[in-house]
């Protein structure tokens, strides 16, 4: 059992480096903070065979070969500066397995309108005594700390932030892609009446609850479709398959919360 968790971690994360931060180096592996969606549709042909897109030329309406695709950038409508692959390549950063973390700040000056994708960072190569302390000593002090490293040729800014003795990594938007509220046309600010501000925290009041439920964060679009067919499954409804060649296998489903805990007990105290 140990076997085949530690075989599902080493196949299960999609990137690994190392957090730096002046003596200090740390191996970590990367994991999806998020699962895909519990119900997806995918399109396919009353036949039963999953469809693909292309691309195709409006003007001619006839699809367009691979190789005959260059990428362009409008510089104004109808006009486009074309790029070449080999440029693209020229203007992504230096290869680095680092996560060079630049400065801790506290945890309640990060705007979540800058959070983008969400990370789990796991302890790598059997050291976990560095990592349990590092994440307590954040989450005691309430510290995030604020990193760059270089993922699918881009370079990322990130903020790790410590919960629950794990750490987790998100990535920030960077300040030109947020939209001031200006920018959409909302009034400016105008007192409000007293009474209105007294109906209002009435109602907040009538609404207060101690504590958040999980249970709303329950996808019930996903559930009444799941439901649905396995309604139409059962009365054998509505059922095509997919003819002759079958897909490939699909991986292991990678259980995060069991990798971070087998490598926790790996090494145990004797972890350096």
């Amino acid at each position: 059992m140990a076997d085949r968790k530690r075989h599902a971690a080493a196949t299960g994360s999609f990137w690994s480096g190392t957090i730096t931060f002046g003596l200090v180096s740390i191996q970590v592996d990367l994991y999806a903070a998020h699962r895909p969606k519990p119900a997806s549709l995918r399109m396919v042909d009353r036949h039963g065979t999953p469809l693909q897109r292309r691309y195709f030329c409006p003007s001619d309406h006839q699809p367009v070969a691979k190789e005959e695709i260059v990428r362009g950038f409008e510089v104004e409508e109808g006009r486009f500066i074309v790029v070449s692959d080999e440029e693209l390549e020229a203007l992504e950063p230096k290869k680095s397995r680092e996560i060079d973390l630049r400065s801790f700040v506290a945890v309640a000056e990060l705007d979540p309108v800058y959070f983008q994708h969400a990370y789990f960072l796991v302890p790598s190569g059997g050291v976990t005594k560095a990592y349990r302390l590092l994440a307590q000593i954040m989450e005691q002090s309430g510290r995030a700390g604020i990193a760059t490293f270089v993922m699918r040729e881009r370079e990322h800014l990130v903020a790790i932030i410590a919960e629950a003795g794990i750490l987790r990594a998100e990535t920030l938007r960077f300040a030109d892609e947020i939209r001031l509220p200006a920018a959409i046309g909302l009034p400016p600010l105008e007192k409000a009446p007293a009474a209105m501000v007294q109906q209002l925290q009435q109602e907040m009041k009538k609404l207060r609850a101690d504590r958040f439920e999980p249970k709303l964060l329950q996808d019930r679009h996903a559930h009444r479709l799941l439901a649905l067919v396995q309604e139409k499954l059962k009365a054998g409804a509505d059922v095509v398959e997919k003819p002759a060649a079958a897909e490939a296998e699909g991986a292991e489903i990678i259980d995060l919360m069991e990798i971070i805990k087998s490598r926790f007990a790996a090494r145990g105290k004797g972890a350096a």
